[in-house]
């Protein structure tokens, strides 16, 4: 186990935000909650995998990955229902809980057509991240025993998972094993920006457009209302020969 507590700097630079996140009950409560949704559908998509990889052997240790992401699931979604009864009442919070990444990562994970060299390249840098920020969460739930209990429950878990993708994808690709390892923490990093610059890009998106509405819409609401004061009031008489003619459009 010691050699999962070495988290990523990242991570580490980032504890301060994650104490934050995780002193308060119901972010906790909205953390475990989206950590019950990661693994299972985490789970759904390696017992996937198994069905469609020609090697038995990977077979069998996908199954057994793909049990053990079901009941990490079930172990997150309990212990949120039993913080939701223990709630002493109803308030809001002011973030939702989930401002950093968490669990895996796996709804990046693509089944179909991926052959298992690249598959498992990429569970093994899932794995080994989630390994790393759940120890942090570990040692941030102190006061929270059943919490604690959980995270070294799945942590034991994760050290299999990290080992079996690795030595697994040394196996099947033993002269490449490093540079797909590398390939997928590549791409790992590269959907984590797209989802930042989304993000960044939905903020810029909604502050452009409350500048719009705070800033250019007045004039334009001010002159239309100038307008409308030079304006007769009721309806305008036409004249007699504009009414005779012929109508050549419907203005």
């Amino acid at each position: 186990m010691a050699a999962v507590t070495h988290s990523a700097p990242l991570d580490r630079l980032m504890r301060p935000l994650h104490h934050w996140i995780w002193s308060d009950r119901d972010r906790r409560l909205r953390k475990l909650l989206t950590f019950a949704d990661v693994e299972t559908d985490g789970g759904r998509d390696i017992l996937r995998a198994a069905e469609v990889t020609p090697d038995p052997l990977l077979r069998r240790l996908y199954l057994e990955h793909a049990i053990d992401e079901l009941h990490h699931g079930d172990l997150f979604r309990d212990r949120s229902a039993a913080l939701w009864r223990a709630r002493s009442g109803r308030r809001r919070v002011l973030l939702s809980g989930n401002p950093l990444p968490g669990g895996h990562g796996l709804d990046d994970l693509k089944i179909e057509g991926e052959p298992d060299h690249r598959l498992l390249a990429f569970l093994h840098v899932a794995e080994k991240s989630a390994a790393g920020r759940f120890a942090i969460y570990r040692e941030l739930v102190d006061d929270d025993p059943a919490t604690r209990e959980i995270f070294e429950e799945i942590l034991r878990d994760e050290v299999f998972h990290m080992n079996y993708t690795y030595t697994q994808l040394a196996r099947v690709a033993p002269h490449s094993y490093r540079r797909h390892v590398w390939y997928a923490r590549a791409k790992r990093l590269w959907n984590r920006y797209l989802r930042v610059a989304a993000a960044l890009a939905g903020v810029a998106g909604n502050a452009l457009l409350a500048l719009m509405y705070f800033v250019v819409l007045p004039p334009f609401a001010w002159f239309a209302k100038r307008a409308e004061r030079r304006e007769a009031a009721g309806f305008l008489s036409v004249s007699r020969g504009r009414r005779d003619a012929a109508p050549r459009s419907q203005y």
